[in-house]
């Protein structure tokens, strides 16, 4: 094959690879949290309860949206995965956060074990016949808003790797662990491998697997791992539900109004925005 014939060839692929996040939105599993419960209820209750719900509706509106909704290549697929069971006013929220980013789909499942579920959401959006980019995004998390425009450059620069591989991580490693609050966001800057965040895994089109048959911080065991250091990429959310139980955030500082314009820029962050979701 030819040097032109091969770049065509990359940039076609590239082109038309589909690319797929999931997000779990207090989605009552059975496993995938560290937190236990005794039952499905007694995890409804939990993830249900007023209070928590109020907090995961201002970071995702505040945090993980705007990075969404920014996202130069609008090429993608936003699957948000809820409960069957969840409160109704709480669903025709979400509803009304999303209307306007049409990359988004909801899809309600009764509880089940995560990555299952997960697993089937991403099958029911996934086309067959192209490379399938999967990515996992939590709640209170961020990506660049070239994240999307960016694993498909990737998969076009590294075309051979990818045609010769079942599947191949892209782990973007530097970021920042942010606080939100009224007075604004809080943040240190980090830099970590396969954190989870900016995280994808490209899947060639004869493999029927998902981003959720593997554990991110172990999936370097199974397949080739493209790590990138050169941006920052994603926003880490720490506050009082984190799941990880990892101690993170504790060196987080104010961000000047340079760094906010820098977040604006970068992750489609409106600082004062963020300040009126909290003070509402």
């Amino acid at each position: 094959m030819g040097f032109f014939r091969r770049r065509f060839t990359a940039r076609r692929a590239a082109a038309k690879a589909q690319v797929i996040g999931i997000c779990r939105f207090s989605y009552n599993a059975l496993g995938g949290f560290k937190r236990e419960h005794e039952s499905p209820e007694a995890r409804a209750a939990y993830l249900y309860a007023p209070a928590r719900l109020d907090e995961r509706f201002r970071l995702f509106e505040a945090i993980t949206l705007p990075s969404v909704r920014a996202q130069t290549d609008k090429d993608f697929t936003f699957l948000i995965v809820i409960s069957e069971d969840f409160p109704p006013e709480r669903r025709a929220q979400l509803e009304a956060l999303t209307a306007d980013i049409p990359q988004v789909v909801i899809q309600a499942h009764p509880p089940g074990n995560h990555r299952a579920v997960m697993k089937q959401a991403i099958n029911s959006v996934r086309r067959r016949g192209c490379y399938s980019v999967q990515f996992r995004l939590d709640d209170d998390d961020a990506i660049n808003r070239r994240f999307v425009a960016e694993t498909r450059k990737t998969l076009r620069q590294h075309y051979p790797l990818f045609r010769a591989s079942r599947h191949v991580v892209l782990d973007y490693t530097r970021g920042f662990n942010v606080r939100a609050g009224a007075e604004g966001l809080a943040a240190e800057p980090a830099n970590q491998l396969h954190l989870g965040v900016a995280y994808a895994i490209i899947f060639r089109s004869d493999v029927s697997l998902s981003v959720m048959n593997f554990t991110h911080h172990t999936a370097w065991q199974h397949m080739p791992t493209i790590s990138k250091t050169d941006k920052n990429m994603w926003l880490r959310g720490v506050n009082d539900h984190n799941d990880s139980g990892d101690r993170i955030g504790l060196e987080t500082v104010s961000l000047t109004s340079a760094q906010e314009a820098e977040f604006a820029r970068d992750f489609g962050i409106n600082a004062e925005q963020l300040r009126a979701i909290w003070r509402r």
